[in-house]
């Protein structure tokens, strides 16, 4: 694993844009890992676990049932997977619609547990991404709020996958401003700022991002 190396392009990216470095966590995304990557990624003090989809992570979950991590769903959330995801993950991190966020909240009532999510916005407005477009997200925002058993703790997003750093900068930063702006009208803090992966983490530091999701850049490249 190659954390070390990360670690030092993280506080090189930090001090660039004059932020302390310790303010910025890592997801270790394991999605398509075996469970002993998990493990790995643990005894290396990385203790927040990413995984794209409910059934896989559920399936680690199990295998690992003390593990002392926190897992996060990073993935798109089908409304009929929410039962089974609320109350096993630290974070969602894919909220993106007035249903889900309902379906959640039903199911975090049921288990009487209050379930931590990111609003997940398409920024760069991108027809084959999940998210709602920005002028969504202050209505679903107001509406989780009004759901007693969900808990916003700020927003998500991906950036457009293109060697144009431009466009990927602007979409981090849109996420920010519009982070800002919502701040000011919300009944909630949204101190997270979940963007950033292997490829462009160094940007999103730059433009704010408070948690980056990494996954190649620590474990090398996916076995098909």
């Amino acid at each position: 694993m190659h954390l070390e190396a990360v670690r030092q392009r993280i506080a090189q990216a930090a001090k660039r844009a004059g932020r302390d470095p310790s303010g910025i966590g890592i997801v270790a995304v394991t999605k398509t890992h075996p469970i002993e990557v998990v493990k790995q990624a643990a005894g290396e003090g990385l203790h927040d676990i990413g995984e794209n989809r409910v059934q896989e992570a559920l399936a680690k979950q199990e295998s690992w049932p003390d593990a002392p991590v926190r897992w996060h769903l990073i993935g798109h959330l089908q409304r009929n997977k929410a039962k089974q995801a609320v109350g096993r993950f630290a974070m969602i991190h894919s909220l993106d619609s007035v249903r889900l966020a309902d379906a959640l909240e039903q199911a975090a009532a049921q288990r009487n547990v209050v379930q931590a999510v990111l609003v997940q916005v398409n920024v760069a407005r991108e027809p084959q991404k999940d998210g709602c477009a920005p002028e969504e997200a202050e209505a679903l925002i107001a509406h989780a709020a009004t759901c007693a058993h969900l808990s916003v703790k700020g927003l998500m997003t991906i950036a457009p996958f293109t060697d144009d750093q431009s466009v990927i900068r602007a979409t981090f930063k849109g996420l920010k401003e519009l982070r800002d702006r919502l701040s000011a009208v919300s009944r909630q803090p949204l101190g997270t700022l979940s963007m950033g992966m292997s490829s462009d983490f160094e940007i999103a530091i730059e433009e704010g991002a408070t948690l980056l999701r990494l996954g190649t850049v620590l474990f090398g490249e996916r076995k098909p």
